[in-house]
């Protein structure tokens, strides 16, 4: 298909989408069409070893989640000061 064919097929194809599938196809071509999101999915994969200090941390962090429940999302963001809706707000402008 030509170009022009290409973009009128996919007026056509939005057009057919319920509103989730909307939103899902917008954040797609959002991601799609932002240099640093395309920049971090092509970056390299961070294979730097853990040090010691690291791997203690986390075993101990796992240790800990063994005896005690986890904190909730919405406790963290109130003990941070921030909302859902905060971070919500501001993922849509970049």
């Amino acid at each position: 298909m030509v170009p022009a064919n290409e973009k009128q097929q996919a007026h056509q194809l939005l057009d057919q989408l319920d509103a989730g599938q909307l939103s899902a196809v917008v954040h797609l071509l959002q991601v799609m069409t932002d240099p640093v999101a395309r920049a971090i999915a092509h970056a390299p994969v961070d294979d730097e070893s853990l040090t010691a200090e690291e791997i203690k941390a986390l075993d101990e962090s796992r240790e800990w989640l063994k005896h005690n429940e986890g904190i909730p999302h919405d406790q963290v963001l109130a003990e941070l000061g921030i909302t859902q809706e905060e971070i919500d707000r501001y993922n849509k402008t970049r």
